[in-house]
């Protein structure tokens, strides 16, 4: 897959099919959303929300969670309002979420039956690192969605002024709902 894909991406590049694409690095709109990494929302989620390239910083990840204060969203959210003038954040989680009900229990096996020696999980374990906690999807989506709203707000480095909303859209029709 990845040699097709460098093949398109040479004629990509001879034929300037990037210049429509030609932007800066500050978001037009100074947004951010912290959305999830489903394929359904590739396309789906800018669509919906009416942004074209160059409008707004997307950052995602499994579940579209800020997982702990100094995770990579958060810190891709912190360089994105005090470097590239993001004055709104959106938290856009989804409907039938692969991430809802995801546990560490259940990748456990797939790794070990995949070639990691269970061994380790202990030693990560020792090294401080919570495995259950990191790898932990959530349950409740609506919940998920107030808790990441939550810790973006009250971060002790997220300045006040910026505006954090949280939302969920519908996987299929693109239709968004506030979660408050």
């Amino acid at each position: 897959m990845i040699d097709q894909i460098l093949q398109f991406n040479k004629t990509f590049v001879l034929e300037k099919a990037y210049e429509k694409y030609l932007t800066d690095k500050y978001p037009d709109k100074k947004l951010a959303v912290l959305s999830c990494m489903d394929t359904r929302l590739t396309e789906l989620l800018p669509a919906a929300l009416g942004l074209k390239n160059g409008d707004a910083k997307i950052i995602k990840n499994a579940g579209g969670l800020v997982i702990s204060p100094f995770d990579s969203a958060m810190r891709s959210l912190l360089v994105a309002v005090y470097e590239l003038g993001v004055t709104e954040i959106m938290v856009v989680a989804h409907s039938h979420c692969g991430a809802c009900h995801m546990s560490f229990k259940e990748f456990e096996l797939h790794m070990v039956e995949r070639g990691i020696d269970p061994k380790i999980f202990d030693t990560i374990s020792r090294c401080g690192i919570d495995l259950d906690h990191w790898l932990e999807g959530f349950h409740d989506t609506e919940e998920s969605v107030r808790k990441t709203v939550d810790t973006i707000s009250n971060h002790p480095l997220m300045a006040k002024d910026v505006v954090v909303r949280g939302f969920i859209i519908d996987s299929v029709t693109g239709e968004l709902n506030e979660v408050k």
